[in-house]
């Protein structure tokens, strides 16, 4: 897994408690900031994932040149849920 997406998953989870914090408090500029750092953290996931699709291409062209090696990636992905509900 890239680093990028381990980053990536921090920011989105520190900008929605920042942007529930600022829905409680009627803070409108942290509201702005966690939307913000929400969407910070999807870009980086996304660079992550598209870091380690690339690497898996990588891999597998490699070993479709020798034969006799096998490649074996194992994925794994982290969901964030988020309560739509609550604004």
């Amino acid at each position: 897994m890239d680093k990028n997406r381990v980053k990536g998953t921090i920011d989105e989870v520190v900008g929605s408690a920042k942007r529930h914090v600022g829905n409680l408090t009627g803070d409108t500029r942290t509201q702005v900031e966690g939307a913000v750092q929400q969407v910070k953290g999807k870009v980086e996931n996304a660079v992550g994932k598209l870091k380690d699709s690339a690497r898996d291409a990588q891999a597998n062209l490699k070993a479709s040149r020798e034969p006799n090696k096998k490649v074996v990636h194992e994925h794994r992905e982290v969901v964030i849920s988020e309560d739509r509900n609550r604004i």
